[in-house]
């Protein structure tokens, strides 16, 4: 199994985070997160002891999983209930060849459920923690599915996209002029001179006005609007290809500040949506009364 923990996908229930992780492009939720919310001292181990939670499982995994071990899980259900019965997550995967619960050990480590199970465990921590966790779930496909997220997101793989060729006309052009030890100044020197074209700051300056995205691992441009994305995919390639014609950094600064300026300001007068900076995965999300999208983070 491909287990991936994205950047920030979590949702909180009850006051408690509950992280999400993909593994083969289906969310797994945090079983380990959910018990936080039970009172008590409890185990997802306590859980797999009861009998109806096993004949769940096993018919989730007869309609998900064609590897699933029905003569392992037998003996497993014929034991269940018994107050000497015990059953790990481990033990469990191992008898029958279970895919709807995961346990990893690490950084992102713990227990995880197919968003199924997971509802389903959430009846067992309780009901209205059930309905919780199932309307924050909802919260967060509504923002990963909203067309101007899914926008952002594309507009920010392009200008990674872009910064490559940025990047090779650095090394080719401005490079070879450079001493040898300035090399990795000179590709901050390149980014930065973007950065403040239409930014109005330096990366740097950014990291130290942002500490905690920073410190989370994002930059300057995961801050940026759709527009400014936009423009900044522009200024890449124009950047490159003056950098080609040999033009200085001081006319090369000044063409790119004047068109950033220039394209900033019609973008976001047709749409004030795609101006909003990106401060949060929820830019975009909230909706008025009306159900109108507002562009509103929250």
């Amino acid at each position: 199994m491909l287990f991936h923990k994205k950047k920030k996908r979590e949702i909180t229930i009850q006051e408690n985070i509950v992280s999400i992780a993909d593994v083969n492009g289906e969310d797994y939720i945090s079983l380990s997160d959910m018990l936080k919310s039970k009172e008590g001292d409890f185990f997802v181990k306590d859980w797999l002891r009861n009998r109806n939670t096993l004949e769940f499982l096993a018919v989730w995994e007869q309609m998900h999983n064609p590897d699933f071990d029905i003569n392992g899980f037998r003996p497993l259900a014929e034991r269940s209930g018994l107050n000497s019965f015990k059953l790990s997550v481990k033990e469990w995967i191992e008898q029958t060849k279970a895919k709807g619960i995961i346990a990893k050990p690490g950084r992102y480590g713990g227990t995880y459920a197919h968003r199924d199970i997971a509802f389903e465990f959430g009846t067992w921590i309780s009901p209205v923690f059930k309905l919780y966790l199932i309307k924050e779930y909802q919260r967060l496909k509504e923002i990963e599915s909203n067309q101007h997220n899914i926008e952002w997101s594309v507009k920010r793989i392009i200008s990674k996209a872009n910064y490559h060729i940025h990047t090779d006309a650095v090394q080719e052009y401005v490079i070879p002029n450079s001493h040898k030890w300035r090399k990795e100044f000179e590709y901050a020197e390149e980014a930065d001179l973007l950065n403040i074209s239409l930014f109005g700051c330096t990366a740097k300056d950014w990291r130290e006005q942002n500490p905690s995205r920073a410190k989370n691992g994002e930059n300057i441009r995961d801050s940026a609007s759709i527009n400014e994305l936009t423009v900044l995919s522009n200024m890449e390639s124009r950047n490159a290809q003056m950098i080609r014609e040999g033009l200085d950094k001081r006319t090369r600064f000044e063409k790119l500040q004047e068109n950033a300026r220039y394209e900033l300001k019609v973008l976001n007068k047709k749409d004030g949506i795609r101006a909003l900076k990106k401060l949060s995965n929820e830019t975009y999300l909230l909706k008025d009364s009306k159900g109108d999208n507002n562009g509103t983070a929250s």
